[in-house]
């Protein structure tokens, strides 16, 4: 896994926005040279969490990392360590992902959907590599670490696996769980790591994010993602890719008809037709996946712009003392329409009813 920017730069700890005190907790850690064992990023999905680990880990990992000029804690960025960790080619830096589950030496581990991080993924890429001996040795805080990303999809049976590693790690090695539902992972896991939170980024951390990013919209469209991406840069970065707003501006007219009540029937058609020309696209894009999960991801898409079009809606009725009633019926409604999707009701059919009951 490549800790590097869309330049080839090394990223580091400094590099992450918006997140001033995670980033304490980690380049403290750093500066005592006495690193904890296992760590728990936590926070919301999309706000950095994976970059900081891949940041910290790579300071861990480099044995020129310290004070730079300023006094600023972080590694030489032209160091063999780094060119290593920018080239996604170090070999004690290891990123557990449900993805590797193709890997497996198990057939029905290969065959499974990857909804979840297999068992047999986590003893295979970490607990067993874990008690090997480093393939680089150095001076650095440390020798060899683990992330694991959506730690949330940890089975029991996988932290249960894990735990006996977490309690009496191998010297040199740290353990790293990313996760966006810390409540999903075991007391006794949880228990044995430091805990480090992350936080959505507000207006101003959001402007620099895409400032440094270098990414090219109209300054109305970028305002709407702001507004609409609560402070995660990844949801923005998700919906510059779908073009979220696009589709926010084709059903705006239809819900602000919804929103006084009036029943409008291209809207179904219309979300419908918009999940289906992303799940097309999607499905051309990647040979490996389905028609069917992709169709779930963009209607969770659609849905997700219509659920929180209706939360901002409730804000506002909120700070002005309006009637909320009906922003709280739509995010009801969408919420019931999710539902039905997971079992199995036809989009069509899913999207006629949420139409419906939006101008109840």
């Amino acid at each position: 896994m490549s800790t590097v920017d869309a330049e080839g730069a090394p990223i580091t700890l400094r590099d992450i926005v918006g997140q001033g005190r995670a980033l304490a907790t980690l380049r403290s850690a750093i500066a005592s040279g006495r690193v904890h064992h296992a760590w728990i990023f936590a926070g919301p999905s999309g706000i950095g969490k994976q970059t900081a680990a891949l940041a910290f880990a790579s300071a861990l990992l480099d044995p020129t990392t310290g004070p730079n000029l300023t006094g600023e804690i972080e590694p030489d960025p032209q160091s063999e360590t780094q060119r290593l960790i920018a080239h996604g080619a170090h070999p004690d830096l290891h990123v557990i992902t449900k993805e590797l589950a193709i890997y497996s030496d198990d057939s029905s581990v290969r065959s499974s959907k990857q909804t979840n991080i297999a068992v047999d993924v986590v003893r295979q890429r970490l607990l067993e590599v874990a008690h090997l001996a480093p393939v680089r040795r150095t001076d650095a805080l440390i020798t060899k670490a683990f992330i694991v990303d959506e730690a949330e999809l940890l089975k029991r049976e996988s932290q249960n696996a894990l735990l006996k590693t977490l309690e009496e790690p191998p010297p040199g090695t740290i353990i790293i769980l990313v996760t966006s539902a810390e409540e999903a992972l075991l007391p006794t896991i949880r228990s044995r790591c430091q805990r480090v939170t992350f936080t959505a980024l507000d207006d101003d951390a959001m402007r620099t994010w895409i400032d440094r990013s270098g990414i090219e919209a109209d300054q109305s469209e970028l305002d709407w993602l702001i507004r609409s991406c609560d402070g995660s840069p990844g949801r923005l970065l998700e919906a510059i890719d779908c073009d979220l707003h696009g589709w926010a501006s084709r059903l705006e007219p239809m819900l602000a008809r919804a929103d006084h009540g009036e029943f409008d029937p291209a809207l179904a058609p219309t979300i419908k037709d918009l999940v289906d020309g992303w799940a097309e696209g999607y499905v051309k894009a990647n040979k490996n996946a389905s028609k069917r999960a992709a169709n779930d991801i963009a209607a969770s898409k659609a849905l997700g712009l219509i659920s929180n079009r209706a939360r901002r809606r409730l804000r506002y009725a909120v700070e002005q003392g309006d009637d909320i009633s009906r922003a709280i019926n739509t995010i009801e409604s969408v919420e019931r329409t999710r539902h039905r999707i997971g079992c199995n009701v036809q989009l069509a059919l899913a999207f006629e009813g949420l139409a419906a009951e939006l101008v109840q």
